[in-house]
């Protein structure tokens, strides 16, 4: 895998060059520093020792949790928090993750942007200006942090506010005066007001009245409301949406006649991507394959600067829940002029690729067309026809059109195998709703060749793109992967260790090393709990003008292409295209160049947004479903082990839930964070990461999306090979006193329905690798 910058000679720094990476940098984590320079060993603890030298000389100061930053120094952009308005309202921002002795920046005034207010978080620029740092509006990220959003609880005496965030802790007391048209159990947005709050419940004000607790759509509403999904668009966004005129051929090439055809999710309304194979009659490439994809081309609508693309902008992305999408585009070009419907003529940008007999790709060229798409297929659909079960839609096209896609796609599966991209299984599940807007069912998604056929082929034409816009030297938005640090394989391995599965830690991370691992287990009792701790090993793939390559899917190079509807980042990269090929007017700007890392790191914001709030909607559904359900039994298998208890994933439904350490037993339980196990003190007896267990409904809250179990299987046997417990002494973990059991009082209580850090979570596939 390469890398854009140009690595250092492996050895200790000295100071001065420790201190002008940091400047560089803007923070890193003493991992990294360690990586960066290559240090090893003695090195690492010299290291360790020099930056504590230079934390006590003020040279250095912590950024965040475990990173470092140059003493006084801001990030080039980073997120920060509106903190203080001066008496000439002038208004001041500090970094989220600032030390407290970090300097603040007065925020510049912008024109063309909505002034953010006290309390709002805000991406911005920083510079050093005369008078000390400034900082410049990017974008707002979010509904700001003296915001509450929560439920209206009702008595004779009072009104308050109950959050639906289970980690809060902010309930409200609503004025009398405001508490005349509200009822018990609706959704409001609240102000903590300020104020001296030492002494009772702090103070809200009613902001916005959203919904009713028991409405059927109050699991999207809440997720949208506390992660600042924005909703909507202005008139001026639909206005500029609707004065589009339909495409034609000028400056573009004819691609009608390519029987290309989309293949979606059954219910899809937007369709951004057509496929099409036929055999390469090229005799130099004897047994290899011509593969086009086509693309919607948002850009030819959606232009630089213009309401559209600053609305999209500021989207990011669309956001997908179970009742309903929050769009990046409107409907009318989303499922409109962008969308490749079939029979009708549509604006598209196509990459042709040309593989030989075993995947390898020898060429592609892109061309902006106009396309008609002979047919859409679902998933289902299109593989129920290449397993022998055609329909009216399917059999015409079996000879001409499906074969050759798939004979093509096992040909380009031999690449893929041979690349040996990480093979990690992540069971997905889909909400199914009723008319009513209740919750019909919950089920598992079907894994099906025709998902893979698509996913292979959109990757590719990814690629195609990264490789153009570098061969003709146009900046980009890389997807990027980093491979996973030293600390997570240490983990890693130190797991593996308890199962029997030496993983040295001095060996590298590959993608073969981490699919040797799974293939060795994919049989066995640990499965499914090295799935787990590989993914969990994994770092977060984000979006970035500096390419350091996709460890997950082993490429050099990476871009996304392929959804320009419901992604900004894709839209960016088409433009680039436009721009690099001499395609359009309407290609990538300078002042879009200057502004990309800006832009990359808003849109990795906006994609972890919508994740987060995705999640959480799902955890609100399917706590509604599960509310009726109570004192039920369930078969499940821990899927984490923290100091306060054991989460549980239950096998039908997927969802997660707490069962708290405070009920497992009449004995102290212990973490051992090495073995992911919770360990009695007196017995030895265990609860491991990945073990099934039945446990019986306690608790569902779907305002929180909270669920608590009760263990009812027995734990393990003591392992033999740990040392004889004894009682009052901590397990290896050590992270804390010794967890309460049900016999003694006074144990501590995790909130309802409370969840780790780096939880596994399915995601759409193709999505956001």
């Amino acid at each position: 895998m390469t890398k854009s910058s140009k690595r250092p000679p492996a050895g200790l720094p000295d100071k001065d060059t420790l201190v002008a990476f940091l400047r560089e940098a803007g923070s890193a984590e003493k991992t990294d520093i360690a990586r960066h320079f290559g240090l090893k060993g003695g090195d690492r603890r010299a290291l360790r020792e020099m930056i504590r030298e230079l934390e006590a000389d003020g040279r250095l100061g912590k950024r965040g949790r475990k990173g470092f930053s140059e003493a006084g120094a801001l990030p080039p952009v980073g997120v920060a928090d509106v903190i203080e308005r001066d008496g000439d309202g002038e208004l001041y921002v500090r970094l989220v993750e600032a030390s407290p002795d970090a300097p603040r920046a007065i925020l510049m005034p912008d024109k063309s942007k909505a002034a953010p207010g006290l309390g709002d978080r805000v991406l911005v620029k920083f510079q050093r200006g005369a008078e000390g740092w400034e900082a410049r509006l990017i974008k707002k990220l979010d509904v700001g942090t003296n915001r509450v959003l929560g439920v209206i609880r009702k008595s004779a005496r009072e009104t308050r506010v109950e959050p639906v965030d289970r980690r809060s802790k902010d309930v409200l007391l609503v004025p009398q005066a405001q508490s005349g048209d509200l009822r018990d159990g609706d959704l409001v947005l609240a102000a903590i007001e300020r104020g001296d709050h030492r002494y009772g419940p702090k103070r809200g004000k009613i902001l916005e009245h959203i919904g009713k607790e028991d409405d059927p759509r109050a699991a999207s509403l809440i997720a949208i409301h506390a992660h600042g999904v924005p909703t909507g668009f202005s008139e001026a966004v639909e206005r500029e949406a609707e004065d589009q005129a339909l495409p034609t051929l000028k400056g573009r090439e004819d691609l009608r006649e390519v029987p290309l055809i989309t293949i979606d999710p059954a219910d899809a309304r937007d369709h951004d991507d057509a496929v099409y194979a036929a055999r390469d009659e090229d005799p130099k490439n004897e047994g290899g394959w011509i593969v086009w994809v086509a693309i919607a081309d948002v850009a030819a609508y959606v232009r630089p600067n213009s309401a559209l693309d600053r609305e999209a902008r500021d989207k990011g992305n669309s956001t997908y829940f179970p009742d309903r999408v929050e769009p990046m585009l409107p409907e009318v070009l989303s499922n409109g002029l962008c969308s490749l419907k079939e029979g009708e003529n549509r604006a598209c940008l196509a990459v042709r690729m040309i593989f030989d007999k075993d995947g390898r790709k020898t060429g592609h060229r892109f061309v902006r067309g106009l396309m008609r798409s002979h047919a859409k297929l679902s998933y289902e659909q299109a593989q129920a026809a290449i397993d022998g079960q055609t329909d009216d839609t399917t059999s015409p096209i079996m000879e001409a059109i499906l074969y050759p896609l798939w004979n093509a796609y096992h040909a380009m599966l031999k690449g893929r195998l041979k690349r040996s991209p990480l093979q990690i299984e992540s069971a997905e599940r889909r909400i199914r709703m009723a008319p009513d807007g209740g919750i019909a069912s919950i089920e598992k998604r079907a894994s099906l060749e025709a998902h893979r056929l698509i996913e292979e082929m959109m990757i590719q034409a990814n690629v195609c793109a990264a490789e153009t816009l570098e061969q003709k030297k146009t900046p980009l938005i890389y997807r990027v992967h980093d491979a996973p640090s030293q600390e997570k394989i240490f983990n890693l391995a130190d797991f593996l260790s308890t199962i029997g599965k030496p993983w040295n830690k001095g060996e590298p991370g590959t993608t073969k090393r981490f699919n040797k691992l799974l293939d060795e287990t994919r049989d066995t009792e640990h499965a499914d709990v090295v799935n787990e701790v590989v993914l969990r090993s994994q770092m977060q793939a984000i979006y970035s003008p500096e390419n350091i390559g996709h460890f997950g899917l082993n490429l050099d190079r990476y871009a996304h292409f392929t959804s320009p509807i419901r992604r900004y980042s894709d839209l960016i990269v088409h433009r680039g295209l436009i721009r690099a090929l001499n395609l359009g007017k309407d290609g990538l700007t300078d002042r879009e160049i200057a502004e990309l890392p800006a832009i990359a790191e808003g849109v990795t914001m906006t994609e972890r947004r919508s994740m987060a709030a995705e999640r959480d909607a799902m955890d609100r559904y399917i706590a509604a479903y599960l509310e009726e359900h109570v004192g039920a039994t369930f078969a499940g298998r821990i899927t984490g082990v923290t100091r306060f208890g054991l989460f549980i994933r239950l096998e039908d439904t997927g969802a997660d839930g707490l069962v708290p350490v405070s009920t497992l037993g009449s004995e102290y339980f212990t973490h051992d964070d090495r073995a992911h196990a919770l360990v009695g003190e007196r017995t030895g007896k265990r609860f491991t990461l990945g073990r099934m267990v039945e446990v019986k409904l306690r608790e569902a809250t779907p305002v929180t999306g909270g669920l608590v179990f009760e263990m009812l299987s027995e734990p393990e046997p003591r392992d033999p090979n740990a040392p004889a417990p004894r009682y009052g002494v901590r397990g290896r973990g050590g992270d804390g006193p010794p967890m309460r059991g049900k016999n003694r009082p006074g144990g501590p209580k995790p909130r309802n329905g409370s969840k780790p850090s780096g939880g596994l979570k399915g995601v759409r596939k193709g999505k956001r690798k």
